[in-house]
């Protein structure tokens, strides 16, 4: 999830670059929400990894 949100951040420079201000600004909403979605489930993911009993 954190590729795809590297990829709109990039296609978001190009296209404002390109001049294509109303993309590179979808872009980036699109870009933000995927980070923050990540974001939510690594913490998740560590909470609950850290809860596990010892395997044996």
């Amino acid at each position: 999830m954190l590729y795809y949100a590297v990829v709109f951040l990039v296609i978001a420079l190009i296209a404002g670059a390109l001049g294509f201000f109303g993309v590179a600004g979808a872009a980036v909403g699109i870009a933000k929400i995927l980070f923050f979605v990540f974001l939510v489930l690594f913490v998740v993911s560590l909470l609950l990894g850290r809860r596990a009993g010892p395997t044996v």
